[in-house]
């Protein structure tokens, strides 16, 4: 992933999105925020036990980051639902794991400790969607549900979308010792000898199981719990914060 800075706030880009000139996103890190440890430093949850001012300040140093509009959150829930923005009106959040949205302005926001943000454009139709699939979220295929949310409310073709799977817990640490009560046999052609799981492998895969052209898939191959220095991990620390992903049409 391509890292720079701007405003005082380093981030991640993916390479295969950071030329479309429509188009903002952005992998932060755990750094150049105001949060104290456990939550040391950019921590944007209010759920873990930071002070709420402190999650205020990261979340507004963000929004000038990106110099966007608006930040719009969801209430992640480790499910499969799918939220198109605007929604209905109401003043808290969405109770879904992943959004999509084609109204500039509207910067679409996952938090993540282990768990993958994986961003999706569609250039033809300027759609934008950001999806939080933990592991239940990929036994239940939340990537290709928002996919066909995509189609179904804007005509989106899966082989014209651009995909970027953000830092996340890899094969080397997405240990399932109880996998055989966890996870579906389906999926254990991707584990390894010793109960490790591949979830990176599966998101590709099933970016491609929907239509997306393998050739049009970046993967960060970022451990977060190997690199506790530069992203919150729940695996390797327990107690932390959540580090945002966010993407949105200018």
């Amino acid at each position: 992933m391509i890292e720079n800075r701007r405003n005082g706030v380093a981030c991640l880009q993916f390479p295969n999105l950071k030329d479309f000139s429509e188009l903002r996103h952005a992998v932060f890190t755990r750094r150049d925020g105001c949060s104290r440890t456990p939550y040391r430093s950019l921590n944007t949850s209010f759920s873990v036990g930071d002070a709420p001012d402190r999650v205020d300040r990261n979340r507004e140093s963000i929004r000038r980051r990106l110099e966007a509009t608006e930040l719009v959150f969801a209430r992640q829930v480790h499910g499969t639902d799918v939220a198109v923005v605007p929604g209905p009106p109401d003043d808290r959040p969405p109770k879904v794991d992943a959004l999509v949205a084609a109204e500039q302005g509207r910067y679409l926001t996952i938090q993540v400790a282990d768990c993958q943000a994986v961003m999706v454009y569609d250039p033809v139709r300027r759609v934008v969607a950001n999806i939080h699939s933990g592991w239940r979220g990929s036994i239940g295929n939340i990537i290709g549900r928002t996919l066909q949310e995509m189609t179904a409310a804007f005509g989106t073709a899966a082989g014209d979308l651009v995909a970027g799977i953000g830092p996340s817990l890899g094969p080397c640490c997405a240990e399932f010792v109880h996998y055989r009560k966890e996870i579906p046999r389906s999926f254990w052609p991707y584990k390894s000898a010793d109960h490790h799981f591949n979830f990176w492998a599966i998101s590709h895969d099933q970016l491609c199981e929907a239509g997306v052209p393998t050739e049009h898939i970046f993967a960060s191959k970022l451990c977060t719990r190997c690199h506790t220095d530069r992203f919150f991990s729940y695996r390797g620390e327990g107690t932390t914060g959540r580090f945002a992903a966010v993407i949105g049409l200018r």
